[in-house]
Formats: structure tokens, C-alpha cells, sequence
């Protein structure tokens, strides 16, 4: 049985392989500078409860490419992150992050490393806050699972809906948001042409093939017969809506509080992490996915319960603000944002029945998933409420 999790902890993409063309990871890549005691926040499991690495196998190989593990220094497991396997090292007087996928059968194009190396090994070119991956291996026979090595940023993350960093700070909290929507921004503005990342993906025809794509996994499970007559109705909707494409920029799928690293002083951003399922496509897709998770305090008890980001404290934009702040600071037509964010909460209500589907069912469900078929219900009544305004 899984150890017992709260749902703030639970990684809804990276715990279940939801689309071949967009792969899943977890977290932790991080910069070359070292930590100090007042610039680094990240945590680390003990030794009892760190996953076992070959040390000496793994210093061999990367002689062999190159590179030379600093022996006196640790190899530290980072505390957070639930899929993959991240660990702290020295190469060279450097510090990286070492990222591997869980043990055991993986679903097919899940925990890619191959797919996030390509993307992190060209794009901190253009974009400072992504973090370089400096080498990739292939060779299960290394670690028994292919890695990557990233450069580290020290720092904090902030979970879930974790506010004890924000209580009665409610200027932090605007700042939070707007950086959000600033480093948003930022992504759907890089060239990828620029940094050989122009054919990656496939733009055309994305919010058509995605609305497709979830229906079908929606259709494809076992679920309550109020459930399927939900999935039914949403999906009927969503098919009868005229999206036109736009021009495609590169997208990150994942896009919340916690996927970013920030100064634990000043709160500013120092890198985007989980660039497991990036691709190009509709940048209001993006926007949509931020949205699924961005809870306001009069939200139905199904968006409290998500407990994704702490947007209920006092000094967060609205979701409307972030919609007008993103507009501006872009100059994208959002005029059609209604029916793509359903799209992203009825994505947001199918994860959950795949978790359920997968881990909450049987003698051996986790505990932390069993509740998720009620929920993922009660979230698809308030797609469809938001579908009909």
C-alpha cells in the first residue's frame, strides 16, 4: 500500500500517464550558485528513507562522459517530489540535481526524462528561470532507469495550498499572483525558433485533439452512471464549440505555484521546474490549466478541496484579474477563454477519476485516493456549471 498523503502532496498529472504527447515527470531541478543558510529552503530526506543509488556506478559512467562526481560530497534525496526521484549532487564543485523516474513498470511515454531533457537543454537560452539539463542517459543499466542531470536552484517552493508563508501578508500575495502571470508571460513569449524547438510538438489542431483525448479517457472508464452522464454532457459541449487556433507558443501543462522555485527573502522567481509534458500549442491552454487550480474563497466545496495553491488568501487576483492581467500583458484574444477553461477543469475532474481508477479502488487503495471519485464528480458539476455560465 502507498503511504498515506494529504491531496496538497498528491502530483495529479505525474501520478498516472495521461497523454502519450504529453509525457509525465515530477519535480526539484534547480543553479550553479551554492546554497546558503538563508537562500535555500529545499529539504532532504535521512539516509533511512532515501531510495538506494549505486554511488560507484554511477561515478564510473559519468567519468566516462566527462563528468566527475565530487566523492566527498553528499548524495541527498530532495524530501518533496512524489513521482520521480530527484537527488542532490556535486559534479566539478557544481551542484545538480540528479532526476529519475520511480521504480517498477512505467505506463508507456510516462516519466520521460528523454522528453524534458530535450526541452531543458535548449531553452534556458531563452528563458533564465528554466533550469539547463546538462546530460542525459539512456542506459537503464546504469541506475535501472534512465536520468538527466539538471543544474540545482536553491530556494523555496510553496505546496500546495500551504499559507503559512502568507498569512496576513496579503501584499506578498498580490505580488505572488501578478509574478504568475508575468512568468506566464514569459514563456508564451520565448522564440522557439530560435532555440531549435520550432518543430517540437503538435500546434495544429491542439485544443480539437485534446477535447478528443479527454473525452475518450473520460468514456474509456468505469465510473458511477451520474458521472458518466456529467463526462457526457461536458464532452457533448465541448465538441460543439468553435475554438479557432492561434498562433502556437511553447506551453508548459502544468503551470501552479508550486512548479516554481523562489527566493525565500524576497519571494522572486528563480526557476520554472516540471517541464515533463511542455509542448507548443493554444497559450490560453496554459492559462486555463493555472485557472483549474486558482481556488476564491466563495468557490464550491469541490475547488476548496483541491488544496492545489493558496489562492484563497486575502491579497490574490480573482481568476477574471488574472484573465484581464494575462490579456494585457499579452495582447492574446481571450475572447474565447470560456470553453478552454472547461476543457482545462473537466481535464483537471478526469485526472482524478484516472487516480481513483488506478490507486483508490481494491484491498490496497491508498486511503488518500478513495474520496476521489465523489470529487471528481462534484468538479465535473462545476464544469458543466461553468460551461453555462
Amino acid at each position: 500500500m502507498l503511504p498515506v498523503r494529504s491531496r496538497k502532496d498528491i502530483n495529479l498529472d505525474k501520478d498516472v500517464n495521461l497523454d502519450k504527447d504529453w509525457p509525465a515527470i515530477d519535480e526539484q531541478p534547480g543553479t550553479q550558485m551554492p546554497p546558503s543558510t538563508d537562500s535555500d529552503a529545499h529539504t532532504f530526506r535521512d539516509a533511512a528513507s532515501t531510495y538506494p543509488i549505486d554511488r560507484d556506478k554511477l561515478s564510473v559512467y559519468l567519468s566516462s562522459v566527462g563528468l566527475s562526481l565530487d566523492e566527498d560530497a553528499p548524495i541527498e534525496q530532495f524530501a518533496t517530489g512524489l513521482a520521480n526521484i530527484n537527488y542532490r549532487l556535486s559534479i566539478a564543485g557544481r551542484l545538480t540535481v540528479l532526476r529519475r523516474p520511480p521504480a517498477g513498470d512505467l505506463p508507456p511515454g510516462a516519466h520521460d526524462m528523454k522528453r524534458e531533457h530535450h526541452i531543458l537543454s535548449r531553452l534556458h537560452r531563452a528563458l533564465p528561470l528554466a533550469p539547463e539539463s546538462l546530460h542525459f542517459c539512456a542506459d537503464k543499466a546504469i541506475l535501472g532507469a534512465p536520468f538527466q542531470i539538471i543544474e540545482y536552484h536553491p530556494g523555496l517552493v510553496i505546496k500546495g495550498d500551504d499559507q503559512t508563508l502568507l498569512k496576513g501578508k496579503p501584499e506578498r500575495c498580490a505580488r505572488l499572483g501578478e509574478m504568475l502571470v508575468n512568468t506566464l508571460a514569459q514563456i508564451h513569449q520565448v522564440d522557439t525558433s530560435k532555440i531549435g524547438l520550432s518543430d517540437f510538438g503538435k500546434p495544429e489542431g491542439f485544443i480539437a485533439r485534446a477535447i478528443n483525448g479527454w473525452r475518450g479517457r473520460a468514456e474509456r472508464l468505469e465510473t458511477a452512471k451520474r458521472t458518466q452522464t456529467l463526462t457526457s454532457e461536458i464532452g457533448n459541449w465541448l465538441s460543439q464549440q468553435t475554438i479557432p487556433d492561434r498562433l502556437p507558443t511553447l506551453l508548459h501543462c502544468d503551470f501552479k505555484l508550486d512548479n516554481m522555485i523562489l527566493a525565500p527573502e524576497t519571494f522572486e522567481p528563480r526557476a520554472i521546474v516540471d517541464w515533463d509534458m511542455g509542448t507548443r500549442g493554444d497559450p490560453l491552454f496554459d492559462l486555463a490549466t493555472l485557472l483549474s487550480y486558482w481556488t476564491e474563497p466563495g468557490d464550491p466545496d469541490c475547488m476548496q478541496r483541491l488544496a492545489q495553491m493558496p489562492t484563497t488568501a486575502p491579497g490574490f487576483p480573482t481568476r477574471n484579474q488574472v484573465v484581464d492581467l494575462y490579456a494585457r500583458k499579452t495582447g492574446i484574444d481571450v475572447s474565447d477563454f470560456q470553453p478552454i477553461r472547461v476543457l482545462a477543469i473537466f481535464k483537471l475532474a478526469v485526472v482524478f477519476l484516472q487516480l481513483h481508477a488506478l490507486r483508490g479502488k481494491g484491498p490496497d487503495a491508498d486511503p488518500a485516493y478513495v474520496s476521489f471519485d465523489t470529487l471528481a464528480q462534484d468538479l465535473l458539476q462545476f464544469t458543466l456549471d461553468v460551461a453555462h455560465s
